[in-house]
């Protein structure tokens, strides 16, 4: 198992893509988080529009360490940028990698973007990287992320306290879930069948 097993790579379903994370993302991603000032918000890692070129170069250094791959999520439709969200705390060793540092413009929270997001990155993940497990984490008090990561058919693994520093300088503890690869075949149904209803 290489080093980097996870390599940048366009995913696109639903009329929702993922594109690998670069410069060329800074307006888009100021546009998607300005739709609900989602930065004030302290249970999430959405960069402050003056913070955004810097939030991009963290993640494409991550990149290059090889511990984290993100994206762009864009509306295939209208070409306009909802979001990110990414693969980190990627192990090779053991074959897991983490799905988080998720966000997504006000104005498509709660629509089938979350739902296809995490279906092309689920499928990616255990089609065709192999893994054995995909990791979730989230705040304590991130009540929403925690139901949309158990809607997924992830198991919750349990609560580190004490983890890290929220962006208001309290200190949080982390929920931990987790999906291994016999769990996946459920889960991928039961993500198709919600897609499937009309909304």
């Amino acid at each position: 198992m290489s080093q980097t097993f996870v390599h940048p790579v366009t995913l696109a379903e639903n009329g929702v893509q993922l594109e690998p994370l670069g410069l060329e993302h800074e307006d888009g991603l100021k546009a998607a988080a300005a739709d609900g000032e989602l930065w004030t918000l302290r249970v999430t890692s959405v960069p402050e529009p003056e913070n955004t070129r810097a939030y991009i170069e963290a993640a494409l250094k991550m990149r290059a360490d090889g511990n984290r791959l993100a994206f762009a999520v864009r509306d295939l439709t209208t070409g306009r940028v909802l979001g990110s969200t990414s693969y980190h705390d990627i192990l090779p060793a053991v074959q897991r990698v983490e799905i988080g540092y998720t966000w997504y413009a006000q104005s498509v929270q709660r629509t089938h973007v979350n739902t296809t997001c995490k279906l092309l990155m689920m499928r990616h993940a255990f089609e065709t990287l192999s893994c054995r497990v995909v990791g979730w984490r989230t705040d304590n008090f991130n009540f929403a992320s925690q139901r949309a990561i158990e809607r997924l058919g992830a198991r919750k693994d349990g609560v580190i306290r004490g983890h890290a520093l929220r962006r208001d300088g309290t200190i949080r503890d982390t929920v931990m879930y987790s999906m291994t690869a016999g769990e996946w075949p459920e889960a991928k149904a039961q993500l198709l069948y919600l897609l499937s209803r009309p909304r």
